[in-house]
């Protein structure tokens, strides 16, 4: 095999394995400035998450001390330290799952073909977690239902949302 064959074959092997490999890279993760009481309990957070969600197994995320996490591709992520999210007041109902309440925006919640954020309003810091279409219907539940522990455990109960 001529040098020039043996590179040809290289770079098909290359672009192979990277079509095959899951993931596709890291995560960005864009999180907000967050105090040092925050940021240590995004840190207990994200320390505490699991290494699967929802089936999905967990994916690098940059920057590398991003307070969030992702887990499959496409990525649904978490983001910990967020604002309260628009459309969300004190009439608001929240979506619950074991003991955590989570603010879904209404016209996301029947639409299974749009992807769906969830907010757990209630704890501080604040979570946000960005599931895509490709995962619903059962796949926010099953978020939920598994962040449920790690939220409970790392951050502070500030006023339950139902």
């Amino acid at each position: 095999m001529s040098l020039r064959t043996r590179g040809a074959v290289a770079s098909a092997l290359l672009v192979l394995a990277a079509g095959c490999s899951s993931g596709g890279g890291d995560v960005e993760v864009d999180g907000p400035s967050l105090g040092a009481d925050d940021a240590a309990a995004c840190d207990r957070l994200v320390a505490a998450l699991p290494d699967t969600l929802a089936e999905q197994d967990r994916r690098t995320v940059t920057p590398a001390d991003a307070p969030g996490a992702a887990w499959g591709d496409p990525a649904i992520t978490l983001t910990c330290g967020v604002d309260v999210p628009k459309g969300f007041d004190e009439f608001s109902s929240c979506e619950v799952a074991n003991g955590v309440g989570w603010y879904v925006d209404p016209a996301t919640i029947d639409d299974q073909s749009a992807d769906v954020t969830l907010t757990a309003v209630g704890y501080r810091p604040i979570v946000r977690v960005e599931v895509p279409a490709d995962y619903r219907p059962s796949g926010s539940a099953a978020v939920i239902a598994e962040l449920a522990g790690p939220v409970r455990r790392s951050l502070e109960l500030v006023k339950p949302c139902h």
